[in-house]
């Protein structure tokens, strides 16, 4: 994956990226189709479109980027001014082209195109009432069973009542662009815990999993789309409607899209993630500054965390005292170049290969780290082979002190809600020390975030993030984990606001 920033080894895989368009005269696909551009970042395994015409229903869904599964043909092919698009990078369900999306469907009471970003708990639950029901199903992944229950509920209950029907039903982390014939509609989750975003276009209007991808289609981000809500966009865009379907108490953003998934240029929950990630990189020299010569990034993803570092430490010396006057801090400096034309390291099938694979992707800029003490930042580490071989690569450039500072707390649990993260065997620090990681990646000195200093500088309470994979409590229930929710929360079951 490559969201935010390139890891290597150490990488984790958010699940998908979902957009969807209702404009007023010319065709959809083609703004889907650079939306998917912009939204790439967020799933490599398979891209889709599919529009709706006013008559019927045009699909086309490929494995592989977004450039290499549509042919021009292909997007003449996808006719009508309205429809979804979806990008994706599988954590649940089969990797063939049977989970690939937008899964699309008709029935009696039309056609129904659904891109689903996000992991449901329950899925097997309600696969198996489906299922009696009578409802025959072509894949094992959740985003199937979404679509066959807003249809069931179709037969009987207007669009609005149908989704709000199936809201209630499901749990879990999920954002939504559903097609119903050429009525285009974007769901959030009771917890907001996916991103989702609605904007404004010149010629009609847009949901998106980021704003990137409205900037990219020259439109205007409206806000985002609200935990629990509905936003039904008018066939001939000329506006929309909105409704607040289900209502919680709190909500449980994932910290981990301001950390490392999303772009930087990307506005989730009203925050820039440009400006997070340079203030957690200011928060990360509070808690934990270390004096070196140089501080530098990992490339692409610890470019903001190691600016703000760097900014922090010339304002401030590591006891938090002032800065004196004729002090320069330390230098920001890139120290590893990334070849851009390396695959994904997590794909080689040993771990010689993905040693190896490190080394093709970074090399070290000698002159940078030569007899200098050097703080390398990153966004995290996961399973810690990637941070191993930093550190040999930039000691063997000459480097006399390697410090590592990571702008996120230890990952100590895996996360069930659309990331595929390792399992807790894999997870270096679920039973390591930070001294203990330290010694085994042959670093100087080892820090991570706290997790208060993430909440602050996302302007948020701890008990409005989620926090899983850094606590091992999750918001939503999970089988044979704990939950940090009471019973009676509306992760357990959200309430459905009032009609």
């Amino acid at each position: 994956m490559n969201a935010g920033g390139d890891h290597t080894v150490d990488e984790p895989r958010e699940k998908c990226g979902v957009v969807g368009v209702s404009l007023a005269e010319r065709g959809a696909a083609r703004p889907l189709y650079y939306a998917l551009y912009a939204l790439q970042h967020r799933g490599q395994e398979s891209a889709g479109i599919v529009t709706h015409d006013g008559f019927q229903q045009h699909s086309h869904v490929e494995r592989g980027l977004v450039g290499d599964a549509f042919q021009p043909g292909d997007l003449e092919s996808l006719a009508g001014s309205t429809g979804i698009g979806h990008v994706r990078y599988p954590t649940a369900g089969s990797l063939d082209k049977s989970c690939a999306q937008p899964f699309s469907v008709s029935f009696k009471s039309g056609s129904l195109g659904l891109s689903h970003n996000g992991n449901l708990v329950n899925a097997d639950e309600v696969r198996e009432e489906l299922a009696t029901a009578g409802h025959a199903f072509t894949s094992d992944g959740d985003t199937e069973v979404i679509a066959h229950d807003i249809a069931r509920n179709l037969l009987e209950e207007d669009l609005v009542r149908a989704v709000k029907h199936t809201m209630n039903r499901i749990h879990g982390s999920y954002s939504l662009a559903i097609t119903h014939d050429d009525t285009v509609l974007g769901v959030r989750d009771p917890m907001g815990n996916r991103p989702l975003c609605l904007g404004r276009l010149a010629d009609g209007y847009v949901i998106a999993s980021e704003s990137a991808a409205i900037d990219t289609l020259d439109g205007e981000l409206i806000r985002d789309v609200r935990p629990g809500e509905l936003v039904v966009l008018e066939p001939d865009g000329s506006g929309y409607d909105t409704y607040q379907l289900v209502e919680a108490d709190s909500t449980a953003h994932c910290f981990f899209e301001h950390v490392y998934f999303a772009r930087p240029d990307s506005v989730i929950d009203g925050e820039l993630v440009y400006e997070v990630r340079r203030e957690l990189g200011r928060k990360l020299w509070e808690e934990s500054g270390v004096e070196s010569d140089v501080v530098m990034p990992v490339p692409d993803s610890g470019r903001a965390f190691a600016s703000g570092y760097a900014d922090a430490a010339a304002e401030t010396t590591p006891d938090g005292d002032p800065r004196p006057d004729d002090e320069g801090g330390i230098e920001f400096a890139e120290g590893l170049m990334k070849n851009r034309y390396v695959g994904r390291t997590f794909i080689m099938p040993t771990q010689d290969e993905r040693e190896r694979a490190v080394r093709l992707k970074l090399n070290p800029i000698r002159s940078t780290v030569e007899g200098k003490s050097v703080t390398i930042i990153d966004d995290s580490i996961v399973r810690g082979t990637t941070s191993t071989q930093l550190v040999e690569l930039v000691r063997e450039a000459g480097a006399e002190e390697v410090h590592l500072r990571i702008g996120a707390p230890p990952i100590v649990a895996p996360c069930y809600f659309g990331i595929d993260m390792a399992t807790r065997e894999e997870l270096i620090a679920s039973d390591t020390s930070t001294e203990e990681i330290r010694e085994r990646v042959e670093a100087d000195s080892l820090s991570y975030l706290s997790i208060d200093a993430v909440a602050a500088a996302l302007d948020a309470s701890r008990a409005d993030l989620c926090l899983g994979c850094v606590t091992g409590e999750y918001p939503f229930d999970v089988e044979g984990e704990e939950t940090d929710r009471p019973v009676d929360s509306p992760s357990r079951g959200a309430t459905a606001a009032d009609d």
